[in-house]
């Protein structure tokens, strides 16, 4: 096989080379790219905190596949799997309920030591790793507002939290020697058509500016704000919608993310990155796949994925992008989730950079667009699949679908034996 997949890769890079493409630095290329790997998707969001608290926050995740982890321990050793299937070095984001700890503790209170094992792990293994304060399962967010609230006191509970996980996120930037991305989002909302829509939005803005108050390293933590369209719950009203963020973000020099379940429908967030690109200095990126709704639904080579892909390659945006996943499918086994996702999320900037970009737009200008179509349609069959297949040999990890008899094993030596 492997000797197959040596000879497909040179008789590609002949093909590639005749329009330009050195398929070699292609490859150099891709390995700097890194994919933040959401650790919730292990767990069906549960954490580690108060696992037996309900989901709230408009987050539902449906199905009951055996395996899921239940200890941080479980969950670091299915990541680990996960990691070992997928080309490259990646990050892991981790939710503020994924504390590892033997002490009882507030989300107000989290501090670094609360999450050095997950730090020492992660040196351990060469990851870096994003962070988000966890404003939802929570008894003072069980009625849909966090940073929003209009009871003063639960705000600055959850100020407090925000301004914790900052601190966290810092820590791990210095400890790790990557930039930590810190998220916050918050579910706020109203069921149905609220009589004012103005206070909820100016208390949100006040928190946030409290919250962001101290300034820290930016080597070490990156901040960074997200947008939602609805949520169960909060279908009428989102306080902090996209208009409100971008707003905000671009005000206060934060990191705008774009996540792909929180818009309408017919809209594409690959529509938005160059827009955003000319004005914010830095973008988050959370890759999802909304099913009629923000279902976050396994990442899929879908249209708008391969859009996605083009649209950061194209437009020299992955220089300025933080690309993480969020979704969560307890459907199917949870390891392949992350596996799939995340392969399909690289693959789609590999056929990006395999494009004939510059003859592309250089065909647009020169109002060619005949030669711009042709290119485009003939290219969808160039063999980037036996590109893809040597990068991963080369990186030591399955090639093609010999990863899924990785993670059936997996399955049978150590998920289904869970809870025994």
């Amino acid at each position: 096989m492997q000797q197959q997949v040596a000879s497909n890769y040179e008789a590609a890079k002949e093909l590639y080379a005749k329009h330009g493409i050195d398929v070699d630095q292609v490859l150099e290329r891709l390995a700097q790219i890194k994919i933040s790997m959401h650790c919730w998707q292990g767990d069906d969001v549960r954490g580690f905190m108060n696992k037996d608290q309900d989901l709230t926050g408009g987050i539902s995740v449906t199905g009951n596949y055996p395996g899921a982890a239940s200890t941080p321990e479980e969950l670091r050793a299915d990541l680990e799997k996960a990691f070992s299937l997928i080309p490259g070095k990646h990050k892991v984001n981790l939710h503020a309920i994924y504390a590892d700890t033997d002490e009882k503790v507030e989300l107000d209170q989290l501090k670094p030591k609360h999450f050095q094992k997950w730090v020492d792990w992660a040196k351990e293994n060469g990851l870096g790793m994003d962070f988000n304060p966890t404003c939802f399962s929570h008894e003072k967010s069980k009625d849909g507002f966090t940073l929003s609230h209009p009871d003063a006191d639960i705000r600055r509970f959850w100020i407090d939290h925000c301004k914790a996980s900052r601190k966290i996120g810092a820590y791990f930037g210095e400890q790790l020697g990557q930039t930590c991305v810190t998220n916050v989002w918050v579910p706020d909302g109203f069921k149905d058509v609220p009589a004012d829509r103005l206070a909820p939005r100016q208390r949100l803005k006040d928190a946030l500016d409290e919250v962001f108050a101290e300034e820290l390293n930016p080597a070490h933590n990156l901040d960074a704000v997200e947008s939602k369209l609805f949520g169960l719950g909060s279908e009428a009203y989102v306080v902090g919608s996209h208009e409100f963020y971008m707003g905000y973000g671009l005000q206060n020099n934060k990191l705008i993310c774009l996540d792909a379940g929180h818009f309408h429908p017919t809209e594409v967030i690959s529509n938005k990155l160059s827009s955003l690109s000319l004005f914010a200095d830095g973008i988050l990126l959370h890759v999802s796949r909304p099913m009629r709704w923000d279902s976050d639904h396994v990442v899929t080579m879908d249209d708008e994925l391969i859009e996605i892909g083009k649209e950061l390659v194209r437009g020299d945006l992955l220089g300025k992008t933080h690309i993480g996943l969020d979704f969560f499918d307890a459907s199917i086994n949870r390891v392949a989730a992350w596996v799939i996702g995340t392969r399909n999320t690289i693959k789609a900037l590999l056929r990006a950079m395999l494009d004939p970009i510059e003859a592309l737009k250089k065909a647009e200008l020169e109002g060619d667009y005949t030669t711009r179509l042709a290119l485009t349609e003939e290219f969808k069959s160039y063999p980037f699949g036996a590109v893809w297949d040597y990068y991963c040999a080369k990186n030591g990890v399955p090639v093609r679908e010999e990863w899924l008899s990785d993670v059936k094993a997996y399955e049978s030596e150590v998920l289904l034996k869970r809870g025994v």
